[in-house]
């Protein structure tokens, strides 16, 4: 298309797929995060799902990544990235992997709803701004809590929806409290906010002095 934004981009992605903290997967998962995020799933969805089919991320777990995202980025964006994917997967050959249904309790917000996976300080911060977001939050976080995603690969996505939507108060520090808790080391969180520098150098700017005062706080209170 033009040789020198294919120079350009091509050393943006060695620079950052150099990282030696992430694994390939964890690359291939916040790409896909971020096409979600940005609306770009044309090119750079089709490139990173193929990226990661050839490093054995499978369709299989481009789905659970794409259903554990979809609060967070929205149902109407994950829609739109399911609709496309099944159209890389037919280009592949590859046949749409079938899905056990969730069980009847986690998608219930009745009296035979599982109970709450939240924290009870975040509940009752939410249950402070609204008695209803805190049922519709208390159900999104029944039904996302299946998948085959990794506690630290869970926690990365959501750190990078964060970036991407600039959400960096609240839901930034406890998606990287989270990380920390799940075995990441505070450089491997910081590795995955290099890693989406890739996808906006202004939204990371302001995602690094969040990120930044927090672990400060952190230390300070330990």
């Amino acid at each position: 298309m033009d040789k020198v934004f294919r120079q350009l981009a091509q050393a943006t992605r060695e620079h950052v797929w150099a990282i030696s903290e992430l694994t390939d997967r964890e690359k291939v998962f916040l790409s896909v995060v971020a096409d979600v995020c940005q609306s770009t799933l044309g090119a750079p969805f089709d490139l990173h799902v193929r990226a990661g089919v050839e490093r054995g991320v499978s369709t299989v777990d481009i789905r659970a990544l794409l259903r554990f995202a979809s609060y967070d980025t929205g149902y109407h964006a994950a829609l739109a990235a399911f609709e496309r994917l099944e159209e890389i997967e037919a280009a592949l050959g590859v046949a749409p992997p079938d899905a056990e249904p969730l069980p009847a309790e986690l998608v219930s917000t009745g009296p035979d709803a599982a109970p709450s996976p939240l924290p009870p300080a975040v509940r009752a911060q939410l249950s402070e701004l609204d008695p209803h977001f805190a049922e519709h939050f208390d159900l999104q976080s029944r039904m996302r809590s299946q998948g085959t995603l990794s506690v630290r690969e869970r926690a990365f996505a959501t750190m990078s929806v964060d970036v991407h939507y600039q959400t960096l108060d609240e839901t930034f520090q406890i998606h990287v409290n989270r990380a920390l808790s799940g075995g990441a080391t505070v450089e491997d969180v910081r590795a995955a906010l290099r890693f989406n520098a890739m996808f906006g150098m202004t939204r990371a700017w302001r995602a690094w002095k969040a990120l930044n005062a927090h672990l400060a706080s952190l230390t300070t209170a330990a």
